[in-house]
């Protein structure tokens, strides 16, 4: 006989439970989790899914089985924005384009981007005033877009970065839209949605062809990214370039992906440590020890060993990417089931991070979890904010050095307040924003 298919949620006719994974998708998978266990199977419409709930299932679908899984539907979808970028692309473009971006987030490139993220984050807090109340979930992706546009493309867009912003903002609100069912029609319609992605969309690549533009005009070498993406050669295909599209589709990707993401963090991060004063008080105590009154350095990230412990953490809790989506090439036995060809396996950070089991007391904040003796006691995947095996995030060590920086370099001045009246609940788009913004009060640090 072959394997049962594991227990689920009942399935509506036809539609299946496309509703309430779409309506409330955490609170539809915790539920899930939490009733049926490690794997857990439902339907979509006629699309068969499966909920991933255990670190050794995730291994084996990211590493020890990896080559029978390509991108799940929303990144396939993905391509209407981002092209063949590598978030988005599959097989030997996926690694031709992985071995021409690589350079850029070598040890020695990564030693050369800290002091642009440093002066960036310095340059940033000393617009703010004490006493003033700011959207810190505005703020933080606006610092991040000028970190990742100086660093990779050595460009500034901070006369840009509000434009940027919506744009980013729109096109990820418009992204569930595009997730429907027949939505591959509905896109050739002049409908007000399809019509405001494509405004967002020309915007952000009228920023990027830009950039392309001004480079390729130079002819200068800023032994940054994109000039990277520009002169590398391929050996393997006759020592060929890649043309405006393929960089611009590699640019889009690290500049959007490359300050969303961080950005999230960042924002989940302060809203974490402004609930937490005793936390707060031993990162301002561990910042003034190493720091002493000068700005972050790449020398400092070392002895900031407390701020990137409460990064982990805020990463636990609110991992940017929480949901992680990956399509069977081929039928697929996992956990004594059948997995058939062309299922949906759903890998969320979010609730393998939550679990009680490899995080005892889960919803507590605490950064003492990411001592090396916790570290070891885990399983390795049950916490995964990066994914992992091939196609591990590109930027990863690019993001935790950004964030412990820009932590440093603002928590050495300010201290942020939550401003009363307002309910901070995660917002999962693409990525896990905060519903409605996150106001914060800037208080001046004595």
């Amino acid at each position: 006989m072959p394997p049962a298919r594991p227990p689920g949620p009942k399935n509506p006719p036809i539609i299946g439970n496309l509703y309430a994974f779409r309506s409330n998708p955490i609170g539809f998978l915790t539920n899930a989790a939490r009733e049926y266990g490690d794997l857990v199977y439902f339907r979509v419409m006629r699309q068969h899914m499966y909920l991933v709930n255990h670190p050794d299932y995730v291994r084996d679908i990211l590493v020890s089985n990896q080559g029978n899984f390509i991108k799940s539907r929303a990144l396939q979808r993905a391509k209407v924005l981002l092209g063949e970028g590598l978030l988005t692309s599959e097989g030997q473009h996926h690694l031709r384009q992985r071995r021409l971006v690589q350079p850029a987030f070598h040890r020695e490139r990564l030693a050369g981007y800290a002091s642009a993220m440093s002066e960036c984050a310095m340059w940033w807090r000393e617009r703010w005033q004490a006493g003033s109340t700011l959207d810190v979930s505005t703020e933080m992706p606006h610092l991040t877009l000028s970190i990742v546009a100086k660093t990779l493309f050595s460009a500034d867009v901070q006369s840009e970065a509000s434009e940027i912003g919506t744009a980013m903002t729109t096109v990820l609100q418009m992204f569930r839209l595009l997730l429907m069912p027949f939505s591959e029609y509905l896109e050739k319609l002049p409908l007000p949605y399809v019509r405001r992605f494509e405004k967002a969309r020309a915007r952000l690549d009228a920023t990027i062809y830009g950039l392309i533009r001004e480079r390729r005009k130079s002819g200068e070498d800023s032994g940054d990214l994109l000039s990277m993406l520009l002169f590398a050669r391929d050996e393997e295909k006759d020592d060929a370039r890649m043309n405006d599209e393929e960089v611009r589709d590699e640019a889009l990707t690290l500049f959007l992906a490359g300050h969303e993401t961080t950005a999230n963090a960042l924002t989940w991060t302060w809203y974490l440590l402004s609930q937490h004063p005793e936390v707060e008080r031993r990162l301002h105590a561990e910042i003034d020890n190493v720091l002493q009154g000068h700005a972050p350095e790449l020398a400092d990230i070392p002895q900031l060993r407390y701020a990137e412990m409460i990064l982990a953490e805020a990463l636990r809790l609110y991992p940017p990417a929480w949901a992680i989506g990956r399509m069977a090439v081929a039928p697929f036995e996992l956990g004594g089931a059948q997995i058939p060809a062309k299922s949906i396996c759903i890998l969320s950070p979010y609730l393998v991070q939550r679990d009680p089991r490899w995080f005892p007391d889960p919803e507590k904040f605490d950064p003492e979890r990411w001592t090396p003796e916790a570290r070891e006691a885990r399983p390795k995947f049950s916490y995964f904010p990066f994914g992992g095996g091939a196609r591990v995030c590109i930027g990863e060590r690019f993001a935790w050095m950004e964030g412990v920086i820009v932590m440093a370099a603002i928590a050495q001045k300010w201290r942020l307040r939550l401003a009363p009246d307002q309910q901070v609940e995660p917002l999962p788009l693409i990525t896990l924003r905060v519903k409605n913004g996150l106001r914060m009060i800037i208080e001046a640090r004595v």
